[in-house]
């Protein structure tokens, strides 16, 4: 196995469909990334990207791209930082408010 196939191995034991797969690439063109997208897409996973720049070669592949456009390599990753926040305190939040409600 190439490193290429890192994230598809790992998709191929944990993901079915229905699940999200979120890539992240600040260029969008990392390979390893791109077949992980592409796998997740076959066996009808919700495919979300977190690009930078021009959303590369990952932006039109994903389901749903999340660009920060943006030249400045550390920027982009900032911004990606601050969804991946946002996306754990939906889920936190969620959490909190079934274990009030006693579910």
């Amino acid at each position: 196995m190439s490193y290429e196939c890192a994230f598809v191995e790992q998709l191929k034991n944990f993901a079915q469909a229905g699940d999200v797969v979120i890539a992240i690439s600040g260029s969008g063109n990392s390979p390893n990334v791109l077949r992980a997208i592409e796998y997740g897409n076959s066996i009808g996973c919700h495919t979300v990207a977190l690009t930078g720049r021009d959303g590369g070669k990952l932006g039109p592949l994903a389901q749903l791209n999340i660009q920060v456009s943006n030249p400045h390599m550390g920027r982009i990753e900032d911004c990606h930082m601050i969804v991946l926040h946002m996306i754990a305190y939906y889920f936190m939040d969620v959490e909190h408010r079934a274990a009030e409600a006693g579910q």
